[in-house]
């Protein structure tokens, strides 16, 4: 059983039709970070693990949600509880990780539609990632939210930003460490109706996560 780690905070509209997609062989452990319209009740309701974190921010989440996995596994998925990404392509990533072809796995956003990834986002998303080219050698396009990686060796990373520059810093110790990282096309749909990015959704948004990993390039 291979565990998926779920960061939400309010996306109880897209927990149903997400959770009901998930893969045979993939447990949706849903890790709820200040949720406020009853996204815990839902996803326990569709049979999802459910753990509560108090500290905000993205990073708090994935890491509350590696511990929790279940080590006899080892490898762990991560993948936004807002509907944008389809989980039955989970093994697209998982596969090469547990097939020892790749140490980590991310997602390379493909939309499917116009207006899914909003320009200010991209463009954001193209900045960074082509920094972290030239900081790690690593060739990666795009620090995305969904990813395959074993429990024990993200662990032993010992990353420490808890907030939007999680991803980023997980890639850049993953450079620096040698891992081999390998890079999948995965579809990018539109958010599930009545969820909001707190991300994408805003330039506010944006900023905020440039900022965030802005922080963790200067390291």
């Amino acid at each position: 059983m291979t565990d998926v780690v779920l960061p939400c905070r309010d996306e109880a509209a897209a927990l149903p039709g997400l959770l009901t997609r998930m893969p045979a062989g993939y447990r949706p452990i849903v890790v709820d970070n200040g949720s406020t319209d009853g996204s815990a009740a839902v996803a326990r309701a569709h049979g999802a693990e459910v753990i509560t974190v108090d500290r905000p921010g993205y990073g708090a989440a994935v890491h509350a949600g590696v511990l929790a996995a279940d080590p006899d596994d080892g490898v762990v998925c991560v993948l936004d509880a807002d509907g944008s990404f389809d989980p039955a392509q989970l093994p697209l990533l998982a596969d090469p990780v547990r097939a020892g072809e790749a140490r980590l796995a991310t997602g390379r956003r493909r939309p499917v539609a116009a207006g899914v990834w909003p320009l200010h986002a991209r463009a954001a998303n193209a900045f960074l990632a082509r920094r972290l080219r030239r900081t790690t050698g690593l060739d990666v396009h795009d620090i995305g939210p969904i990813r395959a990686v074993r429990r024990d060796d993200l662990l032993g990373l010992e990353l420490r930003d808890r907030r939007f520059g999680y991803p980023l810093e997980l890639l850049i110790a993953a450079g620096r460490a040698g891992w081999r990282v390998v890079e999948v096309d995965v579809d990018y749909l539109p958010r599930a109706a009545g969820t909001r990015s707190k991300v994408t959704g805003t330039v506010r948004g944006t900023l905020r996560a440039v900022r965030d990993m802005s922080a963790v390039l200067a390291r």
